[in-house]
């Protein structure tokens, strides 16, 4: 039993390194904030939960775990407020990639 449990620990993390890794590429990649932002949330969030579950199952029976779960906890969130606060940054610095928005719901409505 110790063995599966250790070979599913192991996959688990590979997984998780291996999308934390695409969302690396992703930023690098992407050419500007908005596209970046998606690389640097979603697959990064998703690679660094599957890397805790696998260190989790590595160290069952550890005081050590409740430790991964706030990392976790405080992950879930932080991310979406930070996402959101980079996607407003950005749209009011570049105003969005040119033809990409066809109504602009950032604009104030004008009511007369």
């Amino acid at each position: 039993m110790n063995a599966i449990l250790e070979v599913v620990s192991a996959i688990l993390i590979l997984l998780g390194a291996i999308l934390a890794f695409t969302a690396a590429v992703g930023i690098v990649r992407f050419p500007d904030t908005l596209s970046r932002m998606h690389a640097a949330t979603k697959p990064q969030v998703v690679g660094l939960f599957l890397v805790l579950v696998g260190a989790i199952i590595q160290l069952r029976g550890n005081v050590d775990i409740w430790m991964l779960v706030l990392v976790g906890v405080f992950t879930i969130v932080t991310a979406p407020v930070i996402a959101h606060t980079v996607g407003r940054v950005a749209y009011r610095e570049q105003r969005g990639r040119d033809g990409l928005l066809i109504i602009n719901e950032m604009e104030p409505d004008e009511q007369n």
